[in-house]
């Protein structure tokens, strides 16, 4: 028998190929380097926001804040029918089915807590900050991305306007305040539409019972967190979809990209701001 030869031979080889974690290694430099580049690039441009908005507020106001409250009916009053529907469908399926169950094993006591928890705490913000996002947070990135592949930022310019101000500014402001605005609206809703759906399944728990649940179950805490959360949730989206709609130059055909880079950007960002507010909560 060949000494030279061996059973390991004949075994697939386990070292990696250099080539394949050549490009693995590279694509995880881009990445890191394109996070990087967008959280330095989004902390300037929000830190200018706040800037222009302190130092710049009561300038041109009979022009700018005529666009603040354009902004809130685009992104507040116009989206109440879908959220009169999306708080219905929240009451009917989280807040009913969780106190109807909830009561099948005798702990109606504590549907107070689990619907302040799950609804005023979590699903409440989240969900409206999505639907903004859906509806007014693509139309601004293809808003503004339009008037920078056309030109029309730098015509502002141009004449001595700060697009900053003028663009930037009511969009920030109104979508923070259409957010704050519809996430109330959005859980009265959703609280009243689920002790219907509680009334019609015949669970013995009265209106009163419920309602001293949720009160009890609710903090001054709760109060100002929700506030704090859905007005940043409103100044994240639309701070960023301003900003990959302004930051640089683009092409028509690349509005589609820079749209959803904002809507990915957007979404991962208030994931990690709602991660921030639920460890508030815990310390609370």
């Amino acid at each position: 028998m060949d000494e030279t030869f061996a059973p390991a031979d004949l075994l697939p080889s386990r070292v990696p190929n250099p080539r394949f974690l050549r490009s693995y290694l590279n694509w995880i430099g881009r990445l890191i380097l394109r996070v990087v580049r967008t959280i330095h690039g989004l902390g300037a441009f929000a830190i200018i926001t706040v800037g222009v908005t302190i130092t710049k507020f009561w300038k041109a106001s009979g022009v700018v804040h005529p666009l603040i409250i354009t902004q809130i009916y685009r992104s507040g009053v116009r989206l109440l029918p879908m959220v009169s529907f999306l708080a219905f469908a929240l009451g009917l399926v989280v807040i009913g089915q969780t106190v109807f169950q909830l009561t099948r094993v005798g702990a109606q006591n504590y549907a107070g807590m689990v619907m302040v928890s799950v609804v005023v705490r979590e699903l409440g913000p989240l969900m409206t900050a999505l639907i903004v996002l859906a509806r007014v947070g693509t139309a601004i990135v293809i808003e503004l991305s339009t008037s920078r592949a056309t030109g029309e930022v730098e015509a502002l310019e141009a004449v001595g306007i700060d697009p900053i101000h003028y663009l930037v500014m009511p969009r920030v402001l109104g979508t923070a305040i259409s957010i704050f605005a519809l996430t109330v609206y959005l859980i009265i809703m959703a609280l009243v539409s689920g002790y219907l759906f509680i009334f019609v399944q015949d669970v013995p728990l009265r209106p009163g019972e419920y309602f001293n649940q949720l009160t009890n179950s609710l903090g001054y805490p709760d109060f100002v967190l929700l506030a704090l959360k859905t007005l940043s949730f409103g100044m994240v989206i639309a701070t960023v979809t301003c900003y990959q709609g302004l930051a640089r130059p683009v092409r028509i055909d690349e509005v589609a990209e820079v749209t959803t880079n904002a809507v990915v950007e957007s979404i991962i960002a208030c994931v990690l701001l709602d991660a921030l507010f639920i460890i508030g909560y815990l310390i609370i």
